[in-house]
């Protein structure tokens, strides 16, 4: 009874979740020559987002730790569906 509730981004499993801002979302979508609808997604009510605010049309930076590459970033844009 005593435990305290995990939250879903202090998970080990769970990487760093993280809401980019408009200017950098901008040099994103340049860098690489695409828009927010070529993005993959992911859905605002997706647990991991829980702590952030975020909201539809906005893009978080997800950072995964890799045993053989590193570090790794990847990018999701978010809806409300």
């Amino acid at each position: 009874m005593g435990k305290k509730a995990l939250l879903v981004s202090q998970h080990a499993l769970v990487p760093k979740h993280e809401k980019i801002s408009d200017k950098d979302k901008k040099e994103l979508f340049a860098k690489h020559v695409i828009s927010f609808a070529q993005l993959p997604k992911i859905r605002l009510g997706d647990a991991a987002l829980a702590e952030l605010e975020v909201e539809d049309g906005d893009v978080v930076k997800i950072t995964r730790i890799s045993p053989t590459a590193g570090e790794a970033v990847f990018y999701r844009g978010i809806i409300n569906e």
